[in-house]
């Protein structure tokens, strides 16, 4: 792994382990993290973030509002996060795209915030159940003009709590929005998590945020739009420059590819699939790894360029159709096959498939077996 959780500086609390579903240990995190507001709107599976904060914020501190809608709720994550707040906004697939305007906006007017997407199956209202099938709307720009989102893909409970003060470090270092990828599965769970310590995540100077214009400067002016082309130009030009230093940020988790001759590619729900897969197809003789991303955004792709020195092929396992399997295959350039196997619209495929798929292809593909 190029940067390990540890190494972000996120302490725990007395190392007390919980048991707490993951929506509501990632709500109970942003809560020690010192966010000032939280705006959003229900819909499954994700709406226990909003209860949860609902519950326990006005014990505490900050503040947390339904909205009337999705739209509503990323525009007041613009206005609040142009005032310098620490605020974040949750929803799940058809959600997210409402907000893919606001998200633009915010992006462009270099606002940092968090933004959690628990994924479910689509396209259209599809279903209830987990997916990954956002993958491109959150890695591409789901909104329009040239921009990016820093994406965490978070596999576990505990992740789900600890991307939080990550994802926050990283939107407030580059001043942009930052987003938790995670699914239905995920959300829904519940597993033992070690919380991280309240009040650990030190509020960073927002000079440029409107909070009132001391006779000292100029005045603050938060936009996202420019009308003169070449003013716009330089924006961009800008974003990318910084998109360009969030490549530093990768993150990655390799998993047994020390002698793999076969590399696994997943992320989150489809990568703990995938662990177990690893551990079917090596009893059964296949040298196999897995190489987790992290972060979606910024993606691995010196650490998969890399692999592709060392292995036969690579087999990408997505909740989708094969989203993943271009930014694997432009890693690659063309130096080994890439190859995919999922399921979609809410069906998660199980070790067993996998390791099935594994041992379809090294036999179609006359691979030699390890003895």
């Amino acid at each position: 792994m190029e940067q390990t959780k540890e190494k972000t500086g996120t302490s725990k609390s007395n190392n007390q382990a919980l048991l707490m579903k993951g929506n509501e240990a990632l709500a109970e995190a942003a809560i020690r993290a010192g966010i000032d507001a939280y705006f959003g709107y229900p819909i499954t599976p994700q709406s226990e973030i909003l209860e949860y904060f609902t519950a326990e914020m006005p014990k505490r501190h900050g503040i947390v509002l339904q909205a009337e809608s999705e739209l509503a709720a990323i525009n007041m994550i613009y206005g609040a996060a142009g005032a310098g707040g620490r605020v974040m906004t949750s929803s799940s697939s058809p959600g997210i795209s409402l907000m893919q305007e606001g998200i633009s906006y915010i992006a462009s007017a270099q606002l940092p915030c968090l933004i959690v997407n628990v994924n479910r199956g689509g396209p259209g209202l599809g279903t209830i159940q987990p997916s990954q099938g956002d993958y491109f709307q959150a890695t591409k720009g789901g909104g329009h003009g040239d921009y990016h989102l820093i994406v965490l893909a978070p596999a576990s409970v505990q992740e789900m709590a600890d991307f939080v003060f990550d994802a926050f470090r990283l939107a407030e270092k580059y001043r942009c929005p930052a987003m938790i990828l995670a699914d239905g599965a995920l959300g829904q769970m519940m597993e033992k998590v070690v919380l991280p310590e309240e009040g650990s995540l030190p509020k960073t100077e927002k000079p440029w945020a409107t909070v009132g214009k001391p006779a000292t400067r100029e005045r603050n002016i938060i936009t996202s739009l420019f009308i003169d082309p070449e003013k716009m130009e330089g924006i961009n030009k800008q974003l990318q420059g910084k998109y360009k230093l969030i490549e530093d940020e990768v993150r990655f988790e390799e998993i047994a590819l020390d002698d793999a001759e076969i590399a696994l590619v997943a992320f989150g729900l489809s990568a703990r699939v995938c662990q177990k897969a690893v551990d079917i197809s090596r009893e059964k003789g296949f040298r196999v790894g897995l190489l987790r991303p992290i972060t979606l955004y910024p993606f691995p792709k010196q650490a998969i360029s890399n692999l592709a020195d060392k292995v036969n092929f690579f087999l990408v396992v997505e909740m989708n159709a094969g989203q993943m399997v271009e930014d694997v295959e432009l890693a690659v350039k063309g130096k080994r096959p890439v190859y995919f196997t999922g399921r979609m619209g809410g069906m998660i495929p199980t070790p067993e498939d996998v390791a099935a798929e594994i041992e379809k292809l090294v036999h179609s593909l006359s691979l030699s077996e390890v003895k």
